[in-house]
C-alpha cells in the first residue's frame, strides 16, 4: 500500500482546521449518507460499532440543540447546515449476533454495565475520529465540539436513556474568515511518543 498523494492529505489533515463559520450552503442527504457509509468501515472492537448519528438539520431540531450548548458554541452551531450529534448505543450488543458472527460476542457484555459503557464509549470516540476524516474526505468542513450539557442533550434527545451523547460535529462549508488564525502548535513526536 503506497501514501495517499499529498492533494489528499491537504484535504484530509494539512489544510483541514475546525470551523467557526459556515458559507449559507445547505448539505444533501446523499452527502450525509456517503460521509457514514465511509466511517462505518473503520474498526472497532469486535466490530461493536456502538456509534449513532443524529443529523440535526432542521429549524426545530436545532433550536432544541441550542438549549443546551455553551454560550460560545451558540452562534456557531446555528449558523451550521448541519450538526452531527454523535452518540453510543448502550444495547449496542444485540447486534453483535450479525455483527460478529464468529463467537457468542452478545454474551460478553450483556447484564454488565460497566463494561459495556466503557466499551461503548472507547468505541464510539474511535468511530468518532472516523466520522471527521469520513466528512473531510467527502468535500465537507468539520467543527467538532464537546462544549454542551450532555445530561441536557440526553434528556432532550434521548429520554428513554438507551443512548448517551459524547461530542457534536458541525459539518457544511466552512468560511476561512472565521478561522482564529493560523493553526495552534501540536506537540512533536519526540514530545508524545516513545518507541520501547
Amino acid at each position: 500500500m503506497e501514501k495517499m498523494s499529498e492533494t489528499c492529505l491537504e484535504q484530509i489533515f494539512y489544510g483541514a482546521r475546525t470551523h467557526n463559520k459556515w458559507f449559507d450552503k445547505p448539505v444533501m442527504e446523499g452527502k450525509l449518507q456517503e460521509v457514514y457509509e465511509l466511517m462505518r468501515l473503520g474498526p472497532t472492537s469486535a466490530n461493536c460499532s456502538p456509534l449513532r448519528v443524529f443529523f440535526l438539520q432542521s429549524k426545530e431540531a436545532k433550536e432544541r440543540l441550542k438549549l443546551h450548548l455553551s454560550p460560545g458554541n451558540v452562534d456557531k452551531t446555528m449558523a451550521a447546515p448541519v450538526t452531527a450529534l454523535l452518540a453510543y448505543d448502550l444495547e449496542f450488543y444485540e447486534n453483535l449476533p450479525y455483527l460478529f458472527p464468529f463467537a457468542e460476542a452478545k454474551s460478553w457484555f450483556e447484564g454488565k454495565k460497566e463494561f459495556t459503557e466503557t466499551t461503548a464509549f472507547r468505541n464510539s470516540s474511535l468511530q468518532g475520529g472516523y466520522f471527521i476524516l469520513a466528512a473531510r474526505s467527502c468535500g465537507l468542513d468539520c467543527g467538532p465540539m464537546s462544549g454542551f450539557s450532555h445530561e441536557g442533550i440526553d434528556k432532550e434527545f434521548f429520554p428513554e436513556g438507551r443512548f448517551k451523547s459524547n461530542f457534536l460535529c458541525n459539518l457544511g462549508m466552512g468560511d476561512p474568515d472565521g478561522l482564529p488564525g493560523p493553526r495552534a502548535p501540536r506537540l512533536s513526536f519526540d514530545e508524545a511518543c516513545k518507541i520501547l
